[in-house]
């Protein structure tokens, strides 16, 4: 999986990422890539690992398969 781009000590993504949550939101778009991104929250109304390695993953990815990791 290929890393963000770092702002300070940070990726670019980290802010908006915190600011979703903070708001509530399930989603937001990452700026380097245009894709939609579920934040922890999705993941945790969702209430288990999906397997598709997902960034915000709060369960350790424990459903991705080994040559995702």
């Amino acid at each position: 999986m290929a890393e963000a781009p770092e702002t300070g000590s940070k990726p670019a993504w980290y802010a908006l990422h915190e600011a979703a949550c903070a708001q509530g939101k399930r989603k937001y778009i990452d700026p380097e890539t245009g894709y939609v991104v579920f934040t922890r929250l999705a993941h945790l109304e969702r209430g288990e690992c999906c397997g598709s390695a997902c960034r915000h993953c709060p369960y350790g990815h424990e459903n991705v398969p080994p040559e995702w990791q």
